[in-house]
């Protein structure tokens, strides 16, 4: 039997993973740069941390392919333990109180599509508080796009 394939970016894998969160609320941006580029900038743990609204630093304390571990500091000294995929383009890191997932694209006809969710997340459970969600994303990838400018 020939059953139809799909090939989905990881931009349009993101949005379907994002739809099964309660409380996700996707904020997509194109950027005018290189997918490439935009993908090294974000799995360095150190410009990751710096565009992350409420972060100050991000350090992998365990990693296995992209499988990783991730302590991360907050601005108003919040710790968090994160766990999850981290490669090239794509993250989804989940501790006990905090989502926080990325995806990036090539976008046809040229430029990177940036998708952003995150935020507080309802112990227990796969959801996010949905307060600030596409304020914060908004932030987020505001600072992207001035560090791609600089």
């Amino acid at each position: 039997m020939n059953w139809p394939q799909a090939e989905l970016t990881d931009v349009e894998r993101f949005r379907a993973l994002a739809a099964g969160v309660p409380g996700a609320a996707v904020t997509e941006r194109v950027l005018p740069a290189d997918p490439d580029q935009v993908k090294t900038m974000l799995a360095d743990l150190n410009v990751f941390a710096a565009v992350q609204a409420d972060f100050v630093s991000a350090t992998i304390e365990e990693q296995a392919g992209d499988r990783v571990v991730v302590r991360a500091k907050g601005a108003r000294g919040q710790r968090a333990r994160l766990v999850g995929q981290l490669r090239p383009g794509w993250c989804w890191l989940q501790s006990r109180f905090l989502i926080i997932g990325m995806a990036v694209a090539a976008e046809p006809g040229g430029g990177t599509r940036v998708a952003l969710t995150g935020g507080i997340r309802v112990p227990g459970r796969a959801a996010i508080v949905p307060i600030g969600v596409r304020r914060e994303s908004t932030k987020t990838l505001d600072r992207l796009e001035q560090l791609l400018r600089a």
